[in-house]
């Protein structure tokens, strides 16, 4: 089949599966999948082996033990399997808790789909599974197409992210569907991120009767949190941010015990093992006499940056873009991805790719269903452009 025909093919395979696109959506959206709720998570990734494997795609799943099975599918290309391949990239797991579906069902209205993660990013692992089949059965494409889902990304993926970095190596080209921005445009660089949690202990004393006695491991954590606010540095685009506490056992008891939680973002550039140093030297350091602090758990995303490969994607998605009748350039943003570790593999990486939807991680989050086959269309012009390569 020509060139221009394998084009015509794949745009209308996919407009014609408009319906069958929002099915899928409802499906997933109606699985309560929060990063923490494996059974969740797996029974998404089950949703969707079943959906490839119909369509004759082959599926392999990656058992984690605590932590959503990802899910590998692969369409084979015409310049066979060791070549350059396409990576298709999601993840499965929400930020939302379980009951919120019992609260906030999926609905449509005026063309606008709501739910938990409808657009973070179960509308982007639809769109991306279309994708996939649409040259599946079509054809035309001589990379490889390989599908990849996740289920631990909103918690910095620390059980797939070796995996994502084994599956991105030697790819082509990496899009990574997580929502478009509310303008259309798609993200080319991102910050990398800490999250830290961490705890401190003091002293238990009677606050009355015997104050001098104890140690406030409220009081040291307030210290720690003030010097880990002065992290933030608009000069390098380092912000730091303590977003929970707790503490204490009672009003009138000097607290023994408190905890946070911190959130630092940097774009590349930034020195990151020097920056977790003075995270480190903060909260384990002694801020108040008689109390201690240490890490209890971290996680880690990479920055997404720019390179000339990925210069030259961006090119090509927004060029197919334009054939469609859509304007869209990258933009940066603060939040963190999956790309970020695609990018460190050394494969040019666009992230953003998905339909396009907004208030992502709030009860308002919502897609836009308008944009799901167009934005299908968009990544599969683009993976035909790329063929070049």
């Amino acid at each position: 089949m020509e060139q221009q025909a394998v084009r015509e093919a794949i745009l209308e395979w996919l407009q014609a599966r408009e319906q069958e696109m929002f099915d899928l959506l409802e499906e997933v959206v109606s699985i309560e999948s929060g990063s923490y709720n494996k059974r969740g998570v797996d029974k998404v990734g089950a949703v969707f082996r079943a959906w490839f494997e119909t369509a004759g795609i082959a599926t392999k799943a990656f058992p984690l033990s605590s932590h959503g099975d990802c899910l590998l599918a692969k369409v084979p290309g015409s310049a066979g399997a060791d070549a350059p391949h396409v990576l298709l990239l999601g993840h499965m797991d929400t930020v939302f808790p379980d009951g919120t579906l019992a609260q906030r069902p999926y609905r449509v209205e005026n063309g606008i789909a709501y739910g938990p993660g409808v657009a973070d990013m179960k509308a982007g692992l639809v769109m991306n599974a279309f994708v996939a089949r649409a040259f599946a059965e079509v054809g035309g494409n001589r990379a490889p197409i390989h599908v990849f889902f996740t289920g631990d990304e909103e918690i910095a993926s620390p059980a797939s992210r070796d995996l994502t970095l084994k599956i991105a190596k030697g790819a082509a080209t990496v899009l990574n569907a997580e929502p478009g921005r509310p303008s259309g445009n798609v993200v080319v660089e991102r910050k990398g991120a800490f999250f830290i949690d961490f705890e401190v202990d003091g002293v238990a004393a009677h606050a009355g009767v015997a104050h001098d006695k104890g140690a406030s491991a409220i009081e040291a954590l307030a210290r720690k949190i003030v010097d880990l606010h002065t992290l933030t540095d608009k000069s390098t685009g380092v912000t730091a941010n303590v977003g929970t506490i707790r503490g204490g056992v009672s009003v009138n008891t000097v607290a023994p015990h408190a905890k946070g939680q911190l959130d630092v973002r940097f774009p590349k550039g930034v020195d990151e093992n020097q920056l977790r140093s003075r995270i480190l030297h903060i909260i384990e350091g002694q801020s108040l006499a008689c109390t201690c602090g240490r890490v209890t758990h971290e996680g880690r995303f990479l920055p997404l940056f720019q390179t000339d490969a990925s210069r030259d994607l961006m090119e090509d998605y927004a060029q197919a873009a334009q054939e469609l009748g859509l304007s869209v350039v990258g933009e940066s943003t603060g939040g963190s991805a999956d790309s970020g570790f695609t990018a460190a593999a050394g494969a040019p990486t666009l992230c953003a790719t998905g339909p396009v939807g907004g208030h992502a991680h709030t009860p308002q989050e919502y897609c836009r269903l308008d944009t799901i086959v167009p934005r299908a269309q968009t990544v599969a012009l683009t993976v035909l452009a790329r063929d070049r390569l």
